[in-house]
C-alpha cells in the first residue's frame, strides 16, 4: 500500500549511501561473480571470519533470500560502487548488530586493484554517516587482526579509538592471533593531537 512521503524517504535514504565518488547499494544477482571472486579468495580469509570457499549456488542463494533488513537478520552487506561507472569495487557490512545496544561490527573489503587510493575511507564514512544518521546506532566497532596494518590505519584515518587488544582472539589455522578492538562512538570526537 502507498504511504505519502515514501519517496521522500527513499531519496534521503540514497543520497546517505553515496558521496560524490562512491555509492553503496544492497546487492544484486549480477554481483554474484565479483562476490565469489572477494570470498573465495583465501589470501583475505585469516582477515576475517571466512574458514571455506563459498559456491555460486549458496552466493546465488543468499542474493535471493536475503532480506536486507538490519532487523531481521542482525547484518547489513551493501556494495561500493563508483557512483558515475556502477563498478563495483568492494563491499561493506555491518554484522552482530544488536538492536538494544544500538551497536554493529563494520567489516569492509576493498577490491586489491582499487586500494590505497582513499576509496575504502570514503565506503567507511558514507556507511558511517548511513548508521550513525539514519539506523541511528549508538556506535560502530571493528576487531581487526593485529598484523593487518593497512586496515588499523583505515579505522584509525576515520577517527576510531583503539579500545583494547583482544589476545588469542582469531584463529589462524594451528596457532590463535591477537586482534585489536576499535570503536566509534557517535558524536564523540578525539582530542587534538
Amino acid at each position: 500500500m502507498y504511504k505519502p512521503g515514501t519517496e521522500l524517504i527513499i531519496l534521503k535514504v540514497q543520497k546517505l549511501l553515496e558521496n560524490s565518488v562512491i555509492k553503496l547499494r544492497a546487492p544484486e544477482p549480477e554481483d554474484l561473480e565479483l562476490l565469489y571472486t572477494w570470498e573465495n579468495s583465501t589470501e583475505l580469509w585469516e582477515l576475517g571470519a571466512t574458514i571455506a570457499p563459498f559456491s555460486r549456488h549458496t552466493l546465488r542463494q543468499y542474493l535471493a533470500n536475503n532480506t536486507q533488513d538490519i532487523y531481521t537478520d542482525k547484518q547489513l552487506r551493501l556494495m561500493v560502487e563508483f557512483k558515475q561507472t556502477g563498478k563495483g569495487i568492494g563491499t561493506v557490512d555491518l554484522y552482530d548488530f544488536d538492536p538494544f545496544h544500538l551497536r554493529a561490527g563494520v567489516g569492509i573489503l576493498i577490491d586489491p586493484g582499487y586500494r590505497n587510493q582513499g576509496l575504502g575511507l570514503q565506503a567507511l564514512l558514507v556507511l558511517e554517516s548511513y548508521a550513525f544518521s539514519f539506523l541511528n546506532l549508538h556506535q560502530l566497532y571493528a576487531v581487526i587482526p593485529e598484523k593487518n596494518s593497512p586496515s588499523i590505519r583505515l579505522f584509525q584515518k576515520a577517527e576510531y579509538v583503539s579500545a583494547g587488544l583482544l589476545s588469542d582472539w582469531l584463529s589462524a589455522g594451528e596457532t590463535y592471533v591477537d586482534a585489536l578492538l576499535f570503536q566509534k562512538i557517535r558524536g564523540l570526537k578525539l582530542p587534538d593531537s
